[in-house]
């Protein structure tokens, strides 16, 4: 400000004393710059999550509409230039055949006919953030009978596996989401009162971690599912399982809490503090929880992945999400036959998804775990 009004440039810091002015979390970021890996995960993990709230206009058809008569089509590659090169994409149409033997009706790719795409066309209506619309990326000109975008093929019930993947993709991830909010903030306010009140209450938090730690997951599960009833609609088992699975996975983080508060509750800035008539709360959440927020986003990015997979993982078994909701564990429910895979191998592509954002979450988790050692 001084150099500005008088007209000369404010002297540069060094780098030395950038370093000594700098806050904790600019010092993490400053650190978490330098591995790429983890920043490279960073962008994956942002588009996940950017394919997850469009999930709707991405897709090219209702995720729950069946056909029969589209079983186990082939996933249908996109053709962007037409013969003369011009910018026109289109897809292949299908044509019937019937099948001697089983007398059913199996849909191959025509290539002598041509259907066109448009784009920001018309479809099944969604609501996006409170506004009705039917608007998609993608969409046909003028379909004939048993024509669509399958981009990665359709199930045994005809459903486009695309459109379903795009609407598991945003289910699974704000389980996750929604999942470690809930253990975040029960992991931090258990743990902060087990650590600052001590005595009593530290006690009685910490067998009931210790409790909870010791149940057995699948036998656990097992009893849960078969409570859950079955009149429940989608949303409410949604939740049930979201809360279920928090109420499981906070403890960790308590633990971790816990020890940071015990370490810096003997500092010199808290006793500081404490002489200059601050209430507890605000030595808390002003002073002490500052200090170490990295180390907690750190631990949340590492308990994200831990949450899908444990989604996915209970889904897959029947013991989590249950039709008509679609994860990521319901749609790898239709490739655990081997006589599945050997018709319709293409229905393994929803383990891609499941494979990315768990790498890029764990190399997420890491590049941030680094950044936020003060002693790395």
């Amino acid at each position: 400000m001084f150099g500005f009004i008088t007209g000369r440039r404010a002297p540069q810091l060094s780098k030395a004393e950038r370093f000594a002015v700098a806050t904790q979390l600019q010092l993490t970021w400053w650190r978490f710059r330098r591995h790429k890996l983890a920043m490279i995960s960073g962008v994956v993990v942002l588009l996940f999550y950017g394919l997850a709230i469009a999930a709707d206009f991405l897709a090219t058809t209702d995720p729950h509409a069946t056909d029969a008569r589209t079983s186990y089509i082939a996933p249908q590659p996109i053709h962007f230039f037409d013969e003369d090169g011009a910018f026109r994409p289109y897809v292949n149409g299908l044509k019937g055949v019937r099948d001697p033997k089983t007398f059913k009706l199996i849909y191959t790719i025509d290539p002598n006919r041509r259907t066109y795409l448009q784009f920001f066309a018309p479809g099944y209506r969604y609501s996006f953030l409170g506004i009705e619309t039917d608007i998609h990326l993608i969409g046909l000109k003028n379909p004939q009978r048993g024509d669509g975008i399958y981009i990665l093929g359709t199930d045994l019930l005809g459903r486009d596996l695309w459109s379903r993947l795009m609407v598991a993709t945003r289910v699974s991830l704000t389980i996750g989401l929604i999942g470690v909010s809930i253990s975040l903030f029960l992991g931090v306010l258990l743990g902060g009162v087990s650590a600052i009140y001590g005595g009593v209450v530290d006690t009685v938090i910490q067998r009931v971690i210790e409790v909870v730690r010791s149940m057995p997951t699948i036998p656990l599960w097992l009893g849960l599912a078969a409570a859950l009833p079955n009149s429940w609609s989608v949303m409410q088992i949604y939740f049930a399982i979201t809360i279920i699975i928090s109420l499981l996975a906070w403890t960790d983080l308590a633990r971790v809490v816990r020890g940071k508060f015990l370490s810096l509750r003997e500092e010199d800035f808290v006793m500081a503090a404490e002489l200059a008539g601050a209430s507890q709360g605000r030595i808390i959440f002003r002073h002490m929880l500052p200090s170490f927020a990295s180390h907690i986003i750190a631990a949340v990015s590492l308990a994200l992945p831990a949450m899908i997979i444990s989604e996915t993982s209970l889904s897959f078994l029947g013991l989590g999400l249950r039709p008509p909701a679609i994860s990521w564990g319901i749609l790898l429910q239709d490739a655990q036959s081997i006589q599945t895979l050997a018709l319709a191998p293409w229905l393994l592509a929803s383990a891609v998804p499941v494979i990315l954002v768990i790498l890029a979450f764990n190399f997420l988790g890491d590049g941030l775990r680094d950044a936020a050692d003060p002693y790395g």
